[in-house]
């Protein structure tokens, strides 16, 4: 159980810093922070490419498998007893 716990937690590193550098990544859509401050100067803001929609995708998907390994994280810590 030890080691499953390892492995989680090795998973749960990797896939954090992963969505912060894909999330980072996402291009602004306006009416943010970035706004006040004179970055919202976009003309297409309804146009999304290929690479966009691909990018959201694997985001949600990593997004999905970091709260799954959260889950199991805490489902291991409830059932083995740890405090």
């Amino acid at each position: 159980m030890e080691i499953l716990k390892i492995i989680l937690l090795v998973l749960l590193a990797i896939t954090s810093l992963l969505l912060t550098m894909l999330i980072l990544l996402h291009k602004g859509r306006g009416g943010g922070m970035s706004d006040m401050f004179g970055g919202g100067m976009t003309s297409s803001m309804g146009s999304s490419g290929v690479a966009e929609r691909n990018l959201n995708r694997f985001t949600v998907i990593l997004g999905l498998s970091w709260g799954l390994v959260i889950i199991a994280l805490g489902l291991i810590q409830r059932f083995s007893g740890e405090a």
